[in-house]
């Protein structure tokens, strides 16, 4: 479990709306197009980040891919870390 030997990146990322998608509500944060990872990669990201911005919002955050156990990889900021807001 975990990845403690990967490193951090700086990525950009976005919010968008996925319905049904079975994690917590409609609205995920997930890489842009051209980053280095897909856009399908779940992006665990601070609350407000999704609440406190328009969808389609973009941020450059700090980010490790990481795992859990039983489950797959994702992409991990911690809520404390700051980010920037690029557009709303």
């Amino acid at each position: 479990m975990g990845m403690p030997d990967e490193p951090y990146y700086t990525i950009i990322v976005e919010t968008v709306r996925i319905r049904g998608s079975g994690l917590h509500g409609d609205i995920h944060v997930r890489p842009v197009a051209g980053e280095r990872f897909p856009q399908s990669l779940h992006v665990r990201s601070p609350k407000e980040m999704r609440r406190d911005y328009p969808l389609g919002t973009r941020f450059r955050i700090y980010a490790k891919l990481t795992d859990r156990e039983g489950g797959g990889q994702f992409l991990h900021t911690h809520h404390s870390w700051p980010y920037e807001v690029l557009d709303e």
